[in-house]
């Protein structure tokens, strides 16, 4: 099986695969505005949920779908059978309110108040830039892209209307001075998050920041360019960030002392850039709490989409090699979810020995450039393809045109129509090769389907991670750089 379909042309997906998929344009095309937050395995079907928004599937890593190199029922069962302990430890949490995170999408003041500091800092800003780096930014970057940052084209007339976005989360001497260069630092305004106040990178950019607005002749403004999230005084840590700001007079926003850096994509933290974005931060929180029904309601680990997700992928690692995950979103929308994702899953369980390599590719257009690896390389790479609901979306390509260009089976379709069809080929393609896939299925892409995506996979990888009997918050190895970092700039 694996062989005849290396014959085939999976990467220029010839007409008929296409054609397996592509919709007849003379069909209505519509798309459901509904699905269901659950997980499609080999082990149960669940009728749908209100409000849920997202399918997620794992039969493709199962071995009724590619043989022997796929989880095998009791294999697949035995880890979810070992998530119960931990599924029920989750929903202690939750009643005890010992992990903030499961109960963060019920609030709604830190909310407000940070709605009032965002409409006070764009007062007569034509730009906002958000410094901060790793989990200070990756979550507000994935949200600020499902509001059309960084995407050509991607801006509604409203968000034309509002400040322009940037992110700044790598410190490059050279892209920091040719930012500065080209910005009117009367009419920028800064964010500067960082949970500890003690990230060397993000003080190093704030300082120049400052610097910047100083030569500027705007020192007396300064407390109306710049908002800081960080954590409130603690007695005997100290807090950079906070110091500095606190001297210079610029207001602070508090940074949730219980909910580390990568896992604050629903806190002020990413929040704050989604509301510049003019998304509805209340939508997010929204869809977050409908997985945190999901966690409550559930019967079993294999009813809860987030452990099945985690059961596959610590299965597929410790039974079948797998020791690459590809996040493969087919939607522009959902690129940097993919390197938020890939930042959550690393960092949270590369830890004594353990863990798997994630990588963040896009579709279509990784299909051209990583896919041929994905299909024929070591069998040690899993697939997660991530589709929106694109039939209908987009232009239409002309018959004649495209028959002229020896692609007549595209005609009349839409451009999304072409999207739907590679979304689905590539992970059959994939599963007729032996090689472990899983989907997602996103109707409609939206505040409340995104906030659904993160907490889905932020308890996934809190689940995976104790299934491995690793501690998922922390990151120990990661301080001898930064201790090593600082010796060598202590040398005059």
């Amino acid at each position: 099986m694996a062989t005849q379909i290396m014959n085939l042309s999976v990467l220029n997906f010839n007409s008929s695969v296409l054609l397996n998929y592509l919709p007849y344009p003379e069909k209505p095309l519509s798309v459901p505005n509904r699905a269901e937050i659950t997980s499609r395995s080999q082990l149960s079907e669940r009728k749908p949920m209100a409000a849920a928004k997202y399918v997620h599937s794992t039969e493709g890593c199962t071995d009724t779908v590619i043989g022997n190199h796929g989880l095998s029922r009791v294999a697949l069962q035995s880890w979810l059978e070992r998530l119960q302990p931990q599924i029920e430890r989750l929903r202690a949490e939750y009643e005890a309110g010992d992990l903030p995170l499961l109960r963060i999408p019920e609030h709604t003041a830190d909310l407000a108040e940070a709605r009032l500091a965002l409409d006070a800092l764009s007062e007569g800003a034509r730009t906002i830039l958000f410094f901060g780096t790793g989990g200070s930014s990756l979550g507000g970057q994935a949200l600020a892209q499902l509001g059309g940052w960084n995407i050509p084209g991607g801006a509604s007339p409203g968000q034309k209307k509002r400040p322009r976005t940037r992110f700044y989360d790598n410190l490059d001497g050279g892209t920091l001075e040719g930012a500065f260069a080209e910005l009117d630092p009367s009419t920028t305004r800064f964010v500067v998050t960082s949970k500890s106040g003690g990230t060397s990178e993000t003080l190093a950019q704030a300082i120049a920041a400052l610097s910047l607005v100083r030569a500027a002749g705007l020192s007396r403004r300064i407390p109306e360019l710049f908002l800081g999230i960080t954590e409130p005084t603690q007695p005997g840590k100290t807090n950079g960030l906070r110091t500095l700001f606190e001297s210079l007079g610029i207001p602070l926003l508090q940074h949730h002392t219980g909910i580390g850096g990568r896992f604050s994509c629903l806190t002020n933290v990413g929040l704050m850039p989604a509301m510049a974005r003019g998304l509805d931060a209340n939508a997010v929180r929204k869809g977050a709490h409908d997985v945190i029904t999901g966690l409550l309601e559930s019967k079993t680990p294999a009813d809860f989409a987030p452990a099945v997700g985690a059961a596959a992928m610590i299965g597929l690692s410790k039974n079948k090699g797998i020791r690459t995950l590809v996040m493969m979103p087919y939607a522009d929308r959902l690129g940097r979810l993919a390197h938020w994702y890939v930042q959550l899953w690393a960092e949270s369980l590369g830890k004594d020995g353990e863990g798997t390599s994630p990588v963040a590719a896009m579709g279509p257009l990784d299909q051209h450039s990583q896919l041929q690896l994905y299909m024929d390389g070591p069998r040690e790479i899993s697939v997660t393809v991530m589709r929106v609901g694109t039939k209908g979306i987009g232009p239409v390509i002309d018959p004649d045109m495209a028959k002229a260009a020896g692609i007549g089976f595209m005609g009349g379709r839409t451009v999304g129509d072409v999207v739907h069809a590679q979304s689905h080929a590539v992970p059959e393609a994939l599963a007729k090769a032996g090689r472990p896939v899983r989907t997602f299925d996103i109707p409609h892409l939206d505040e409340r389907a995104m906030g659904q995506l993160m907490m889905h996979f932020m308890l996934e990888t809190i689940l995976a991670g104790r299934l491995l009997g690793l501690d998922p918050f922390d990151q120990p190895a990661v301080e001898l750089a930064k201790i090593l970092t600082r010796q060598k700039l202590e040398v005059r």
